[in-house]
C-alpha cells in the first residue's frame, strides 16, 4: 500500500524537526522518517565520549520562538551530547512532532514521476510513499567512512566509527586503546578517554591547529543573561558572517603589529572559536596574514607541548596549510593528554596505516600495534554523502549520486537541476554545508523551503526546478568566491579531497551567512528567476 503525501521530509535532526513543524503548520500532509529510534540527528548519532557543542549553547537554538526558547536552560557554555539530545527531544515534544515521524526507518530510493511530477519514496520496511515534495534533511555530516583499511573485519576486538557509536557505549576501563584521526571529533574522545583507557595510541597523519575551549558551568545569572538577549540574537545572528554571535571587527592593515598581537591574545583567550571567526578575515585571503596567524597559534601549542618530539608530530609546521582553512577544533586539555604515561602519539604521515589485523593495527613498515579497541574517528562524505547513499532518480533516469560524482553542483545549495521537487538542507555550495553556526543556517534554509512551496501553491503550481542557466550562475558565483579563499588550496574536507575520487570543490559557500541568506531572499522576492515552475 502505498501512502500519499504532500511531503516527506528525510531525516529528524535539526532541520528535520523545524522543516516537518513548518510544512504542517501550513496545512500539508507530511511526515518525516529517520535511521535513528529516536530525534536528534547529529546528536543521537554522535554519543562518542566527550561529544559536545562548540557553538555556544544558547546561540545553538531555534529562534522562531521566544516561549520555546526560554522554556529550556543549559547547564554550561558548551554542552555534551546528552544534554542536547534531550533538548531536541524537548522540542519534539512540545511541538508534538514524533507522531510525524517514522523511526527506524530508511529510505532506500526515491523516483521522480515525470507524468504526475511526484516523488515516489520506498523504505527498508517495504513501505512506498507517494509525495509531491520530498526534502532531505539528511545532515552535512552524516555518511560515515566507515570501511578505510583493509582487513578491518579480521579484528578480533572492538571497532567502532565515531558516528556510529554504541548506545550503551563501550567498557574502555583499562583497554589497550587506537584512535585513528584528530580533527576535531577525534580530540574530543582521546582527551576525554585517556583517564580510562590502560593504554592509548593515537594514530596522526595530519597535525591540527587547535584552540582551548573554556566552558564555565551556567547558574540562574547566567541563565537571566543570556534569555534576556533573545531578540537581539534573533536579529543579529542570521546576518553575522558566521551565523554565530561574534563577527569580524578589526581590519588587519589598520593595526600595529602590537595591536594585532593584543587581539589575537584576547580572542584566544576567549576559550571559544573567536580567533578563527571573529579576529582578522584576511586570514582567508591573504598568505601573508595567515602565515602570521598560524604562528600565533602554533606558539601557544608548543608552550603547552614542550616535548620536541611531540611538537613535531602535533604541531602543524610553517608551510602545511593555515590555521582556519581546515576545521578548528575546540580542545580541553588535549595536548597535555600526550604527556601522559599511557598514551602515545604514533606518527603516519610518513609510515601510514596498512591494514588493520587481527591483533591490532599494522603500519607500512611492518610495525604492529596490538589494541582491544580501535575507534575511527576518521570522517565523513560530507554535505553530497548521505544523499548520494539515497538511491535517487530524477527526470530522464539522471541519478543524483552519478552526478555528484561528476561533479558537485547545486542552486544555493536548496535543489539539483534534473531533481524538481527535491529539495535539501546541509547539502552543497550554501554555508550549512560547513561554515556556519548549523541552528542558525538550517533556520533559514528550511523557512526559505516553506515559503517557496507556500508560493509554488499560491500560483497554482505543482513542480518547481532550477533552470540549467541558474544552476550554472549560482555555481559560478560560488566558486568565484570560494576560489578567492585559502580554504580552496587546502585539502580538507571542506574540498572533498578525504574522499576518494571525489570531484574537488569547496563544499561550503563561503561568502558569508548574511550574504547567502539576502541572495536566497532576493531570489523569492524576484519570483524565483533562477527556478522554472510548472
Amino acid at each position: 500500500m502505498t501512502r500519499k503525501l504532500d511531503a516527506l521530509v528525510i531525516g529528524a535532526g535539526v532541520a528535520g524537526l523545524y522543516q516537518l513543524h513548518q510544512l504542517r503548520e501550513d496545512g500539508l500532509e507530511v511526515l518525516a522518517v529517520d535511521t535513528a529510534t529516536g530525534v536528534g540527528g547529529t546528536w543521537y548519532w554522535n554519543r562518542y565520549p566527550g561529544a559536545k557543542f562548540d557553538s555556544e549553547s544558547y546561540i545553538y537554538q531555534y529562534l522562531f520562538d521566544e516561549e520555546l526558547y526560554k522554556d529550556w536552560t543549559w547547564s554550561e557554555r558548551f554542552p555534551s551530547q546528552p544534554e542536547i539530545e534531550r533538548w531536541l527531544n524537548y522540542v519534539a515534544d512540545r511541538l508534538d512532532l514524533k507522531k510525524d515521524i517514522r523511526f527506524s526507518t530508511t529510505v532506500t530510493s526515491a523516483q521522480f514521476n515525470e507524468e504526475t511530477g511526484r516523488w515516489l519514496v520506498t523504505t527498508d520496511k517495504g513501505e512506498s510513499f507517494d509525495t509531491q515534495f520530498l526534502v532531505g534533511c539528511t545532515g552535512m555530516l552524516s555518511a560515515p567512512l566507515e570501511n578505510r583499511f583493509p582487513g578491518q573485519a579480521s579484528f578480533r576486538g572492538q571497532i567502532v566509527h565515531t558516528g556510529r557509536y554504541p548506545k550503551g557505549g563501550l567498557d574502555l576501563e583499562g583497554k589497550r586503546v587506537g584512535v585513528i584521526g584528530i580533527g576535531a571529533t577525534g580530540i574530543q574522545v582521546i582527551q576525554t578517554i585517556a583517564p580510562v583507557v590502560g593504554e592509548m595510541k593515537v594514530f596522526i597523519r595530519t597535525p591540527q591547529y587547535v584552540l582551548p575551549m573554556k566552558n564555565p558551568k551556567y547558574g540562574p545569572a547566567e541563565e537571566q543573561w543570556y534569555k534576556s538577549r533573545f531578540a537581539e540574537l534573533k536579529q543579529n545572528l542570521p546576518r553575522s558572517f558566521t551565523g554565530f554571535e561574534y563577527d569580524f571587527q578589526h581590519k588587519w592593515a589598520d593595526l600595529t603589529p602590537d595591536q594585532r598581537r593584543a587581539v589575537l591574545e584576547e580572542v584566544h583567550a576567549d576559550g571559544s572559536l573567536k580567533l578563527w571567526l571573529a579576529s582578522f578575515a584576511e586570514m582567508f585571503f591573504d598568505e601573508e596574514v595567515s602565515a602570521e596567524i598560524s604562528a600565533f597559534v602554533r606558539e601557544k601549542m608548543v608552550a603547552r607541548l614542550k616535548d620536541p618530539k611531540l611538537i613535531d608530530i602535533l604541531v602543524p609546521k610553517a608551510g602545511d596549510y593555515g590555521f582556519g582553512t581546515h576545521r578548528v577544533p575546540l580542545e580541553m586539555n588535549y595536548l597535555e593528554v600526550y604527556l601522559k604515561d599511557n598514551v602515545e602519539a604514533v606518527n603516519v604521515r610518513d609510515n601510514p596505516i596498512a591494514e588493520i589485523v587481527p591483533e591490532g593495527v599494522k603500519l607500512a613498515d611492518g610495525t604492529v600495534y596490538p589494541l582491544d579497541v580501535i575507534i575511527m574517528a576518521v570522517g565523513f562524505d560530507a554535505g553530497s554523502g548521505a544523499l548520494s547513499r539515497i538511491d535517487i532518480t530524477g527526470r530522464d533516469g539522471m541519478k543524483l549520486r552519478d552526478e555528484w560524482a561528476r561533479d558537485i553542483r547545486t542552486t544555493m545549495g536548496m535543489q539539483k537541476h534534473g531533481f524538481p521537487n527535491l529539495f535539501m538542507t546541509g547539502a552543497p555550495l550554501a554555508p550549512s554545508a560547513a561554515l556556519c553556526n548549523m541552528t542558525t543556517c538550517l533556520q533559514q534554509q528550511t523557512e526559505w523551503i516553506t515559503d517557496c512551496i507556500a508560493a509554488l501553491r499560491r500560483a497554482n503550481k505543482a513542480v518547481i526546478e532550477p533552470t540549467a542557466e541558474g544552476e550554472e550562475a549560482w555555481v559560478r558565483h560560488h566558486d568565484e568566491t570560494a576560489n578567492a579563499t585559502l580554504i580552496s588550496k587546502t585539502d580538507s574536507w571542506y574540498t572533498g579531497s578525504n574522499v576518494a575520487g571525489k570531484p574537488r570543490r569547496v563544499l561550503s559557500y563561503t561568502g558569508g551567512v548574511g550574504t547567502y541568506r539576502a541572495k536566497c531572499a532576493e531570489e523569492a522576492a524576484a519570483g524565483y528567476p533562477a527556478f522554472a515552475m510548472s
